[in-house]
């Protein structure tokens, strides 16, 4: 069984998906995988390279993806570009990480797990939620963006309503860290039980 974790930036997906790490869950992360397919010597990287020019690495030859983030942030075609290049390596490499999956079950974590066709591969989602001004604050703090770039991503991000609306769960990560280590407790135990259930 394969879970799908998502929520918008800032909403604390990592805290959720290191908690269930502690459980002895896989967890596959598409923004890893992403880094992956963009590693030097990569074809993606290569042509990346050409499009925007040499300067768009870093002196050790690594994308610097703070400066990517800028440009398709701001320009419309060139973030369509980018996806159409990435998504399928990076579909890719997904699929191959959960292939190889030995714990109860795997949770892929992505947030754009809802506006691509990863969802297909998962049996059921779950949206992690804090309310849109701490998204915003959380970010600036943590990223030291701007908060027009942290809006522009949060724009090009599945609206809030919708994605909650496509949930099968919702952990609100707004509170105590305590209450977090509950929640995907709680949560951990309904999966499991859900499996129990499905191969009894």
């Amino acid at each position: 069984m394969i879970v799908g974790i998502t929520g918008g930036i800032g909403s604390g997906k990592s805290a959720v998906t290191t908690r269930f790490e502690q459980l002895g869950i896989t967890v596959v992360d598409a923004d890893l995988a992403a880094r992956v397919v963009v590693e030097p010597g990569s074809a993606a990287l290569t042509a990346i390279a050409e499009r925007h020019g040499i300067s768009i690495l870093l002196e050790d030859g690594h994308l610097d993806r703070a400066a990517l983030r800028k440009i398709v942030f701001a320009d419309e075609a060139e973030r369509l570009w980018l996806e159409q290049l990435t998504h399928p390596l990076i579909g890719r490499e997904i699929r191959e990480q959960l292939d190889a999956a030995s714990s109860a079950y795997a949770i892929l974590a992505s947030p754009l797990l809802l506006e691509s066709s990863q969802k297909d591969l998962t049996d059921f989602i779950v949206v992690v939620d804090v309310p849109e001004a701490l998204q915003l604050s959380r970010t600036i703090s943590r990223d030291d963006n701007d908060e027009a770039q942290v809006k522009r991503i949060m724009a090009a991000q599945m609206a809030r309503e919708d994605r909650l609306a496509k949930a099968d769960f919702v952990i609100d990560n707004s509170g105590s860290l305590e209450e977090l280590d509950d929640a995907v407790k709680a949560l951990h135990e309904e999966i499991l039980g859900r499996i129990d259930t499905q191969f009894s």
